[in-house]
């Protein structure tokens, strides 16, 4: 299955040049002449990875940045900047761009881009393997707990948690796998979730734990916002 990208700029040169240059790599490209656009064809084709130009008319690459990080916070966004737009580059960092290259793009540049998206896409679908959604039954949601809790997975485990929380089932267990680890980082973001569930009407029920978190979990609360069940 090839990988999906989207590359939105007003020049129609820029985007033959692209379309080339990324199928050679393997990938299946969607074009787009302007932000507004190239929103519907995000909505539409759900690909990993967006470059878009900055400047441009209808929308500009800041505006479709946040809004696809909004849709999708895992995709993502290299912005194609032109000279002397350092400020406007510095901008799309703060809000998560992956990169940004200059204009002309040169083909060593846009590598090194690719392949941070692709290592940051890697550690996000790992996060997705640690952390995962299961709906049990029409009254109970299940979150399964693998591997490693830290704070690079704590955007995972708040965004399951929410989602957990918004379908409404009468039960919420957490599952926690054999062998789970659980830093400070984690234990503080597992706080911050079971606190939101209580929000919620939810008291849930944490399963699988090994003794020593257990304890941990005795001594910083969290046994005061969830029920313990071997």
């Amino acid at each position: 299955m090839e990988k999906r990208i989207l590359v939105i700029d007003d020049e129609q040169p820029t985007l033959r040049i692209f379309r080339m240059l990324l199928a050679v790599y393997g990938y299946e490209v969607h074009t787009a002449e302007n932000g507004r656009e190239g929103l519907a064809v995000f909505e539409a084709q759900r690909p990993d990875i967006v470059l878009t130009d900055i400047k441009m008319p209808i929308m500009d690459g800041i505006e479709v940045l946040k809004s696809i990080k909004e849709t999708n916070p895992y995709a993502e966004v290299v912005v194609i900047t032109g000279h002397g737009d350092i400020d406007l580059a510095l901008q799309a960092l703060q809000f998560d761009a992956t990169d940004f290259i200059n204009k002309p793009v040169r083909r060593e540049v846009l590598e090194k881009a690719l392949k941070r998206a692709e290592e940051r896409l890697a550690i996000s679908r790992r996060q997705e393997e640690q952390i995962a959604l299961e709906r049990g039954t029409e009254q109970e949601t299940v979150v399964r707990v693998r591997g490693n809790v830290s704070a690079l997975t704590v955007p995972r485990l708040r965004k399951v948690f929410a989602e957990a929380c918004d379908l409404g089932a009468g039960r919420l267990r957490v599952c926690f796998d054999d062998n789970v680890s659980i830093n400070g980082a984690g234990i503080s973001a597992l706080h911050e979730c079971l606190r939101s569930c209580e929000e919620h009407g939810f008291r849930p029920v944490l399963e699988g734990l090994a003794p020593n978190f257990r304890t941990v979990f005795e001594m910083v609360g969290i046994t005061r916002l969830a029920d313990m069940s071997s």
